[in-house]
């Protein structure tokens, strides 16, 4: 528990940061920004078409009664969207942090500057860009494996209104954090295992970064400023977890 809430002081300490440098906030929420858009833009897409892939999933209605065969497309409409947002905010933060990865790099720098904290390596753009794409697909990879069940599950009656909110909470958060952690580590040559079984170590760590910035980052557009502050705590929480780690 003692874990978790400094994950929730450094998020607290990520904010006062971010408001002290007003320049280093809006270097932060221009990835948040374009990536609003780009998924905003692929939902608006998937209303438009929403009635057609409704039916091609659903082949097997063409010849039912047109009132079941409405019932059922509807119901295939619905999931399929609810999937496409719920994929959407599980990609969001991997998505924001691949693209800005070179901005956050230098956000990284500049805390660790700041804070006396030890230095990373300063990673080239391209590399620092391939390495945010390359993370951030292997662990939104990874977090549907979990996430597609559980929100398969959600539709279980008493279950899905009760447990299943509380693990797919649980699940989102572990899973930005290892995102937010990322930058840093990189900027010390950790390869994803590595980043993954140094924070497994301190999983309430995680955790209390992850779930408060994973929560804030689901609301329409206050993601835009979560962002940079979750990633400067991310920073924090990358080093707190390197204390204790076997030289």
């Amino acid at each position: 528990m003692r874990d978790f809430i400094t994950g929730v002081r450094f998020f607290g300490r990520g904010l006062g940061i971010m408001l002290q440098s007003p320049r280093l906030l809006l270097l932060g929420a221009l990835p948040a920004v374009l990536t609003t858009l780009l998924l905003t833009g692929g939902l608006v897409a998937l209303v438009i078409w929403i009635d057609d892939l409704a039916a091609l999933v659903t082949p097997f209605a063409d010849d039912w009664a047109s009132t079941w065969r409405t019932a059922v497309r509807i119901t295939a409409g619905v999931l399929l969207f609810g999937a496409a947002l719920t994929v959407g905010l599980i990609s969001f933060s991997a998505l924001t942090l691949a693209i800005g990865a070179p901005f956050y790099e230098s956000i990284a720098e500049k805390v660790e500057d700041d804070l006396g904290l030890a230095p990373g390596e300063d990673l080239p753009f391209w590399r620092a860009l391939g390495l945010g794409l390359r993370g951030g697909l292997a662990l939104v990879a990874r977090s549907l494996l979990f996430t597609i069940p559980l929100v398969i599950a959600g539709f279980v009656p008493v279950l899905g209104q009760t447990v299943v909110p509380v693990l797919l909470a649980l699940v989102t958060a572990w899973f930005f954090a290892l995102e937010l952690v990322a930058v840093a580590y990189y900027r010390r040559g950790m390869t994803l295992k590595e980043q993954r079984t140094t924070l497994a170590r301190r999983r309430g760590l995680a955790l209390g970064l992850g779930l408060p910035s994973s929560l804030l980052c689901a609301i329409p557009l206050v993601a835009i400023v979560v962002m940079p502050i979750a990633f400067t705590g991310g920073v924090l929480v990358a080093h707190e977890a390197l204390r204790n780690e076997p030289k």
